[in-house]
């Protein structure tokens, strides 16, 4: 009935190997969060150098205010685009993170249910109404979770699908301004 001494050293090492899972993941994202504030703010440094060069060579008013419109539009993509990469980082630790939380929660899940039944195997007569008292509240606590990971699930396919939405807007929105001021 009670567990047994490998039992722990398993359940233990396996505890150990899921945090070590869990903190490599949270250090591949910071580290690809990392790179990609780095490349960004390298380019627009590059790419504010280069505009500010074009302006300078502006002849005329007019010739500033088309190069200025020019000049916004891939400025605006490529924020758009870095918008993109965060929220693809994001997504996809998440995903990860949840992988690792639903391993986890199978094997607590296991677990109980096979000491419900070594419990039950051993009780005394009379408490089957105990067990099975205990094991309704907990198909019903598995029950709340999957509805509740199904509901994050669909949270994040609509999200993903405003922020490519609103992306393309953007995108579609300063392009149609800048050939309106050209």
């Amino acid at each position: 009935m009670f567990a047994t001494p490998e039992k722990l050293a398993s359940s233990n090492k396996a505890n150990v190997e899921s945090f070590l899972t869990l903190a490599n993941t949270a250090f591949a994202s910071a580290e690809r969060f990392a790179a990609l504030n780095l490349n960004t703010a390298r380019a627009f440094l590059e790419d504010g150098m280069s505009n500010v060069k074009t302006l300078l060579s502006a002849k005329d008013m007019q010739d500033l205010m088309n190069l200025q419109t020019t000049l916004a539009q891939p400025s605006v993509e490529k924020a758009i685009a870095y918008s993109r990469s965060v929220y693809e980082i994001a997504t996809q630790t998440q995903e990860e993170v949840s992988k690792i939380v639903e391993s986890q929660f199978a094997e607590v899940n296991k677990n109980v249910a096979s000491t419900l039944d070594n419990v039950a195997k051993n009780a005394p007569a009379g408490s089957d109404v105990a067990v099975a008292a205990v094991k309704s509240v907990i198909a019903a606590a598995n029950s709340a979770y999957d509805s509740m990971s199904k509901a994050a699930k669909q949270v994040a396919e609509i999200a993903e699908t405003n922020m490519a939405t609103a992306s393309s807007a953007t995108v579609k929105a300063v392009g149609v301004k800048g050939k309106k001021a050209a």
